[in-house]
């Protein structure tokens, strides 16, 4: 199976309730930058309670793992960080599902989505600014590398779409300056 299938084994469902969404992380990073290894796609959704049960529903138990209703009730009640994974029984392709709650940076991030044309689907896609600044994130929380080389390959290959103004404010407010400039000496 390709991977632009295994993507759509989750975003075609979420497509399909018309709940709104985001792909971030290694995918996203990987249409903005350089193409790289990712066994996992990390999506940023907006669930309400109403939404548990239709979850449920297109995410059948035997071809899914999905949480009990009553986790996913727990994370949707986080004003924040709620989280939930879901993994595709006969691949073990994995999506880390993140929920907005009330971090306006990721409610941001869905309103200003960029659809990005993946085979015959529009997939919607993290803005570039909001992939770095949480790539920032994770980098400074484990220090792994390969956020930084992420960076490097999205600068090289879509630095002409970035807003230089907002990512600069969003540096500022999040307290990313020295990771930043960390990722601006990868080359």
């Amino acid at each position: 199976m390709q991977d632009l299938e295994l993507f759509q084994i989750f975003t075609n469902r979420f497509q399909s309730l018309s709940i709104d969404f985001i792909i971030t992380g290694s995918v996203a990073s990987i249409v903005y930058g350089d193409p790289r290894v990712t066994h996992d796609i990390d999506l940023v959704i907006e669930l309400t309670k109403g939404d548990i049960d239709k979850l449920v529903d297109i995410f059948p138990n035997g071809e899914f793992y999905l949480p009990p209703k009553d986790v996913i009730n727990l994370e949707i009640n986080r004003s924040s960080r709620g989280h939930f994974n879901i993994i595709h029984a006969d691949t073990g392709f994995k999506a880390d599902v993140y929920l907005s709650g009330n971090d306006e940076f990721q409610k941001w991030a869905i309103q200003n989505r960029r659809e990005i044309k993946f085979g015959t689907s529009l997939l919607p896609i993290a803005p570039v600014e909001y992939v770095i600044i949480k790539k920032l994130e994770f980098y400074k929380e484990g220090k792994s590398q390969k956020h930084l080389s992420d960076i490097a390959a999205m600068l090289r290959e879509s630095g002409d779409i970035i807003n230089d103004h907002f990512l600069q404010a969003k540096l500022a407010q999040f307290g990313l300056e020295k990771e930043w400039e960390e990722a601006l000496k990868i080359e």
